[in-house]
């Protein structure tokens, strides 16, 4: 009972010595802390009789403004925001990615940081991509997938694309080699290559492409052989002013005819195997000018065709080799 008594008296003490504004908080807890209160032996039964919150008057606040919130408090601005960032991620993840071309750099990994139409992935995922080069063969593509805007040499070998659009090789300005041997090709939009301005070399060889489209002055290799390219598969005078052109291979279609004019720079021609039947004497060689040479030449393939070579014999006599073919 005694220690009880003491117990109350203490309480009441530092009740007072708190209230008292010439104290500072920490001289309270301080002085509070001197009291050797026996802890372990309150009767706790009795602890709701005292409120240690009552009659608190200390001059600074407890609790710095703007430090912690009331309990009860709630933040309706910020749950509206939570809620609307939800539903912003809700829709980004219902919304299908679009391809966004991002510059490979020099000698990088040509990242393309979105989905190619066949497999929903990067094409330089899906594809190889080294250095300037792009190879994507042998991978069941039905389109040509886009590419890396710094691309220098692509190859789609032994694919399914069927048709070449203007749209495929748009803006690539640095684009100097196409290859699409063994597609299934149809049809090539006639301005699909007439906007690379360093495009030098085309393959498009075993497809089943029946127009030879228009294609750059800039070229020095065609490959078209192994199509449907017939009489009116090729252009007028379509490589009159390929100044550049070395190699131009028409093999195994159905050409009538040698797609004269040929530019001086043409060293390989080859035309075996298609419908040619007959053959004029300036086809190679320049009949008001007997000095000219064409030393470039010096390789003409005609052999599979229905013509008598023997019987033209002036259209050689510029050319530093006779064409193959048959001679009887």
């Amino acid at each position: 009972m005694r220690m009880f008594v003491r117990l109350v008296f203490g309480l009441f003490v530092l009740r007072a010595a708190v209230a008292s504004p010439r104290f500072s908080r920490q001289v309270d807890l301080d002085t509070y802390d001197t009291y050797e209160v026996d802890l372990d032996n309150i009767n706790l039964e009795n602890q709701d009789t005292y409120d240690y919150e009552d009659g608190l008057t200390i001059d600074d606040p407890q609790i710095e403004i703007g430090t912690l919130a009331p309990p009860d408090y709630t933040y309706p601005e910020k749950e509206v925001e939570e809620e609307e960032e939800e539903e912003e991620e809700e829709e980004e993840q219902e919304l299908p990615l679009k391809p966004q071309l991002v510059p490979q750099g020099s000698g990088g990994s040509g990242v393309l940081m979105g989905p190619d139409t066949q497999k929903g992935m990067p094409t330089c995922l899906l594809c190889t991509c080294l250095g300037g080069s792009v190879y994507c063969d042998d991978l069941k593509l039905d389109s040509v997938p886009p590419l890396p805007k710094d691309t220098t040499h692509f190859y789609a070998r032994y694919n399914r694309i069927t048709k070449i659009n203007k749209s495929d090789f748009a803006s690539m300005n640095k684009l100097k080699r196409i290859d699409l041997t063994a597609n299934e090709i149809k049809s090539i939009d006639e301005k699909a290559f007439l906007g690379l301005p360093n495009l030098e070399e085309l393959v498009i060889r075993e497809n089943h492409v029946s127009q030879l489209p228009a294609l750059p002055e800039t070229m020095t290799l065609i490959d078209a052989s192994h199509n449907n390219i017939g009489t009116k598969g090729i252009h007028s005078e379509a490589f009159k002013d390929m100044t550049a052109l070395l190699y131009l291979y028409l093999t195994d279609n159905h050409i009538d005819y040698i797609p004269v004019p040929l530019p001086d720079s043409l060293r390989s021609l080859h035309l075996q195997r298609n419908n040619i039947q007959m053959m004029h004497e300036d086809t190679f060689c320049n009949l008001k000018d007997f000095n000219y040479i064409r030393n470039a030449l010096e390789d003409i393939r005609l052999d599979g065709n229905p013509i008598n070579l023997s019987r033209t014999p002036q259209a050689y006599v510029c050319l530093p080799r006779i064409p193959i073919g048959d001679l009887i």
